[in-house]
Parts: C-alpha cells; structure tokens; sequence
C-alpha cells in the first residue's frame, strides 16, 4: 500500500491524497496570485516522491523551478515553522524539459495522421461543410497509402483533392473549391502560428511520459507553454490529443495502488471554449473512463465554471484558492464553489472563499472509500523544489542529461504524401492515362500547360511486380494508421 501524499495542513488537520484515489481526478482554482502554481508544484512533487510520473505544462514558465533544490526563501521557511513539518526538506525532483519549438526542451512532435481530422477540424477552426472535406481528404489518403505526416503532406492532398474533386465526387462526396480554399488558409495562418513545428517525425512516444529515475521517482514531464500559449487554439488541442491518445494506448489497469500518471492541464478554459458539442461529449467520455487505464486528470483554472457540470462532476480531489466577487459572474462562481463541497458545519464556505490568504485554499479529498471529506480552511504545504524558473544554464543541464536527449532533436522527413504527389506531378500523362484531364504539374508549381507525350516504356515482369507489391504495402499502411478516439475519421475508437 502506498503511503498518502500530505498536501495541506492547518492547527487541527492534516489533508492527504490517498494514491489509490489519485486517479479519480481533481481541480485546482482560484484567482491569479492566490497560489495555484505552488499547489501544483507541491503535488507534483508528492506524486513524484511516490513513483508517479507526472505531464504538466508550464504556462508561466516558472514551473521549471521543480529541478532545482529550494532554500534560501524565508515565507517557506516561516511556512514550514508555522506548520511543524519535521521532515520538511529541500530537494529536486527529476525532471524531463518538453518544448514544441525545440527551444527549451525536447522537441514534441505528432502526425497528421495521428492527431486526425477532429482535432485537426478544432484546431483549423473549420465549419461542418469544411470539416465533412476534411474528413473526405483522410479516408482519400488512408484508401490511397498516401501517409499524412506533416502540413506539407496536407497541403499537397488538399491540392490535389481540390483539382481532381470530380474523380473522387461519386466516392467521397463534394469537395467544394471554396471549402478546400477556406482550410487551405486555415492551414496557412496555423503555420504562421508556429505549428508547423508541431507536426512530424520522429512523433512523441507516450511511453516517454511514463518513466522513472534509479531512485524510483516519478520523472516530472514540463512542457514549455509560455511560447505555446500565445496559440491557446493549438496550445489546448495539443494538451487534448496527448490525454486521448493515453486513454487510447494505455491497457486496462483496474483499481491501482497508485496511478500509472498523473496529467496536470493548466488554463483548462481552453479545452471547453467553444468546443463543438460532437466533442465536449468525446472529452467527457475520455475523463470519464481514463481513470480506469491509471492516470488522474487535475484541471487547472481560475473559475470553476470553466469547467462542464459533465466534467466537473467527475472532480473528486478539489484545492480552491480565494476567488474574487466583484462581479455577478464572480459571485455565481463564489455559490458554485461552495455548494461542491461536502458541508463543515464550522465553516461558512462562500465567506471563506474570498477571504483566503495566498496559499491558502479550502481543501476536500477523497477518503478510502471514494468519499469527499468535509472541506476544510488549510495552508497548502511548500514545496522542497525551489519556487520561481531555473536559469537558462541549469535548464540545459537538464536537457543535456535526459534519457532522450538526442533522439527528438533531429527531425525525421520519410517519403509521404507529399513526396508520392511529387513525383506523379513530374510525369506526364500518357495518352492512355485516364488521369489525363488533371493538371499534375500544376499541383507543385509546374507548368499549367498539358503536354502529352509519347507513351512511357511498359514496365517488366518484375518492375511491375514489385511497383505492384509497393502499392499494396503503402496502402495497407495507410489503412493501418492509429488514431484514437479524438482523431479517428468517424470520431470513434480504432
């Protein structure tokens, strides 16, 4: 049985996660400032200790303190006093730098194919006609063994779908000139938007995420969004496809002693902010049944009506900060706080809830049989890390001495779609050709004048045997591609 994790104390009750119940998920709010980040570092540091892996994104970028021992703060100092924490210690906890733009951290990549036309269409911002054609130009890749890895690939199928949409209509349905034109732009701000970075090889091993140090504690993985954030669209939806693709992967685990991973999603109002209801209802399956593959889901945000009632529901483990009441939202939120609770009858909630100090929170965990315990008034316990960013020097240290270092950091650009498409824009249509209407040249920039030629050589016996076993393979390939149950084609599991 592994031993609780002591998050909170006050004069006459310490709070504790029981790691069993980890997994039934939490949420931590309050306003700026009143000390969220400390809390999160503190159960990091917990779930850490007890041999837990743990995701968590660095909105800020002073999470990155974590690798580094504290000391030297006199309000931890006071703190500790002030809470009798004999066996308060500093220390650093094992950490893995993660970075979209390979800038501060191992670079995180994923595919087209793997992120799918769901997220895809969420994160494009795409309308139901638009993402009915994005839906058509993946089943047209899948069926083909054309293999979408990067935007280049996608670019290059939406070409070509766009100026052969007649060949496809009867199969695939209408692809209109001005929906494959509206996602074509789409395409082209998300690049602007750095995203084109996100998208590649070699993709992100989930297993990575999921480790241990010699001492048995749980590698924190810190994903650098302070960059990121200034995309929340890409920023929410990248956080969204690594939660599905673990509900997706990972087995079975039943009731664990302790969690496999514990997913920490910060500024969670980006995950629900106008999210269509096809996939707030595919969110609240994944929260809901990921519990059971071991991995707890804490919900980071400022207000707790950010989050869906479906969603919130599912919130065992809950640290509220102080909340602000000065407007009527304000105030409906402050009633909505106080009414999750399990009722102290010593306690008036909805007061106590605007006027907690920094680190300060109202605190109720599940007990040993799934219950809420009654909420209590308490001190979040500091963290034994150091609170505040590690320098640049000390984060490459880091990097420099992780498990992966080198293997991310090198892109990867293997023959896909867009290559396949090349290659059939540089050959001209024979006369028998039945692609012969089709401007090929013109979908990479070439000529737009059609030119028939004489009829190429006829491959040999073996030549063709082999083109015809390529074809096969590249289109078993293609079927084969794993999406999970945000990135499927129908939006269903594989």
């Amino acid at each position: 049985m592994s031993e609780p994790i002591l998050i909170a104390k006050n004069n006459k009750v310490s709070n504790y996660i029981l790691p069993k119940m980890a997994n039934r998920h939490g949420l931590i709010a309050g306003a700026t400032g009143t000390g969220k980040t400390v809390t999160l570092q503190t159960l990091a540091e917990g779930f850490s200790k007890l041999g837990v892996p743990v995701f968590m994104a660095d909105v800020k970028g002073d999470l990155s303190g974590i690798s580094q021992a504290g000391g030297g703060n006199s309000k931890i100092e006071a703190r500790v006093q002030q809470l009798e924490l004999s066996g308060f210690s500093y220390a650093k906890s094992p950490v893995t730098f993660w970075d979209v733009f390979g800038e501060k951290g191992h670079p995180v990549r994923t595919t087209i194919a793997e992120m799918g036309p769901l997220l895809l269409g969420r994160l494009l911002n795409l309308n139901d006609v638009q993402a009915g054609v994005l839906n058509a130009i993946f089943k047209i890749a899948d069926d083909n063994g054309w293999l979408l890895l990067d935007l280049k690939d996608l670019r290059a199928m939406m070409q070509h779908t766009s100026e052969n949409a007649a060949q496809y209509q009867a199969q695939y349905g209408n692809i209109s000139a001005a929906s494959a034109g509206a996602i074509q732009r789409a395409l082209l701000q998300l690049e602007t938007e750095g995203a084109d970075r996100l998208f590649g090889e070699p993709s992100l091993n989930l297993d990575d995420l999921i480790q241990t140090d010699a001492n048995g504690h749980g590698i924190i993985n810190i994903l650098a969004s302070d960059k990121l954030f200034n995309s929340p669209r890409i920023y929410a939806t990248l956080l969204l496809w690594l939660l599905s693709e673990l509900f997706e992967k990972l087995p079975e685990a039943g009731d664990l002693d302790k969690p496999k991973l514990v997913f920490f999603f910060d500024e969670a109002h980006l995950l629900f902010n106008d999210a269509p209801a096809a996939l707030l209802e595919k969110i609240e399956q994944v929260v809901r049944l990921i519990r059971s593959k071991g991995v707890g889901v804490y919900f980071v945000s400022q207000n707790p009506l950010d989050i869906p009632d479906v969603v919130l529901g599912q919130l065992g483990n809950r640290v509220q900060h102080a909340l602000r009441a000065f407007t009527p939202r304000d105030q409906k939120a402050v009633k909505s706080a106080a009414t999750t609770f399990r009722a102290n009858a010593g306690l008036d909630v909805a007061t106590a809830i605007t006027e907690l100090g920094v680190g300060e929170a109202l605190v109720s965990f599940l007990d040993e049989k799934g219950i809420p315990t009654t909420v209590e008034r308490t001190f979040i316990c500091p963290p034994g890390s150091r609170i505040g960013p590690a320098t640049d020097a000390e984060r490459s240290q880091v990097i420099r001495s992780s498990n992966v270092f080198s293997f991310y950091d090198k892109s990867v650009d293997r023959e896909s779609a867009y290559e396949i498409l090349k290659e059939r824009a540089a050959e001209s249509p024979t006369e028998e050709d039945p692609d012969d209407s089709f401007d090929w040249g013109g979908i990479f920039g070439g000529s737009s004048t059609k030119k028939k030629p004489a009829a190429r050589r006829s491959d040999g016996v073996l030549e063709a045997a082999a083109k015809s076993v390529a074809r096969t393979v590249g289109s078993e390939l293609g079927r084969q591609i794993v999406r999970g149950v945000l990135g499927s084609i129908l939006g269903g599991r594989k």
